[in-house]
Formats: structure tokens, sequence, C-alpha cells
């Protein structure tokens, strides 16, 4: 069951995506707000899998809502809801700590799709924000990743969710989860889209 907390201010839209959330089996909604003061004060107790978060909200903006949410809420993923394709403003998110975004004019099945593969370590963006990404990786740094670590990174860039690298590896999501957080400690990352970035910047598969 992935349980899933919903901060919009726009009714219509915060309502529609309550019921489908809760409609579905295998989801259910554990909040809905209208702001980010408003989630961050309840967030913690709610304790989500995944936080669909508005980035133009009144008051606190979805960017710097960011920070306190993951600081109530640290192994939620927060996937970044907006009308148009502001790359500059996803990217800042990106950078923030949220692990993608989606239009809110996503049809409903892959709006589902993307929070059960955010989950499974998938970053929902598009190649030009990846690229963004890659040009945000400037540093030059020797990397001493292990052969089954380089391995694994170079399923990630792939686009390979945890349990698909497990299955291609024969290894368990808990190696691979073990593995991964060995990777980001040493090319001093902290999320998915910025080990990839740094892989594919640094040649380093």
């Amino acid at each position: 069951m992935i349980s899933v907390l919903i901060i919009e201010d726009d009714e219509d839209i915060r309502q529609g995506l309550q019921l489908l959330i809760h409609g579905t089996d295998g989801y259910v909604c554990v909040g809905d707000y209208a702001s980010c003061e408003q989630a961050i004060a309840n967030i913690e107790k709610a304790n989500p899998d995944v936080v669909l978060l508005d980035i133009e909200l009144p008051g606190m903006s979805g960017i710097d809502g960011l920070s306190p949410i993951k600081g109530a809420a640290p192994a939620a993923d927060i996937i970044m809801l907006t009308n148009f394709h502001d790359d500059s403003k996803v990217f800042e998110s990106l950078c923030r700590g949220a692990s993608g975004y989606l239009l809110k004019s996503i049809q409903p099945a892959k709006l589902l799709e993307a929070i059960k593969d955010v989950r499974s370590g998938g970053a929902p963006m598009t190649a030009n924000i990846a690229r963004m990404v890659v040009q945000s990786f400037r540093r030059t740094a020797s990397s001493d990743l292990t052969r089954r670590e380089t391995e694994i990174l170079g399923q990630l860039v792939q686009g390979k969710s945890y349990k698909m690298i497990a299955d291609a590896l024969f290894i368990s999501q808990g190696t691979v989860h073990s593995h991964i957080k060995n990777i980001y400690s040493k090319l001093e990352v902290n999320s998915k889209s910025e080990a990839v970035a740094k892989a594919l910047q640094e040649r380093l598969v």
C-alpha cells in the first residue's frame, strides 16, 4: 500500500487527486492540504510514502516547502506538480530534494504509475531537465566505485528502477539499496537524479 499526501491549492484538482488515490487499490490518501504550512503541521503524523506538491502555492511556495517537508518526512519521495514546463523552477526543485515532477494534465493512469515508479527508485523528468541536472555537475572528483557499484550505476543511468536492477543482477532489492547508498556517499550526491547526472558528466559508466 502506497500512502500519498497531496498539497494543492486548487480545490477541484486536490479533490480529484484524492478521489483517484482513494479509489485505486494499492494506494491510500493520508492527507490533502491547500498550503505547505498546513501540510507541514501534519505531515510527520501522516508519514506518507509520496508527497504530491504543487510548485505554485499561496504563502510558502512548493519549492520553499521542500526543505521543511523533507525534514518532517525524510523517507518520503516528493513529486512536484506544475501546470507548465517551467524548467528553471523544476530544476531548482530537483536540486532541493524533489524526486521528479509531473504536469497536472497527466492522465490518471500515468500519474499512478509515476507514484509507483518513484517508490521503486524512478525519477520522472523530461530529457531537457535531465540535461540541466547533468550540466550542473562541473565538479571533478575521482571515483572509487567497485565493479558492482559501477554496474548498478550504469543501470540507474538507463532509467532502471531498484526492482528492475535487482531482477537483472539476481540480487535482492535490499542489496541494491545498500549499494546505491554507497554510490551516493562516494559520489557526494543525495538523489538518483544527481547520481545519474554525475555519472554522465564524469563518464563513470
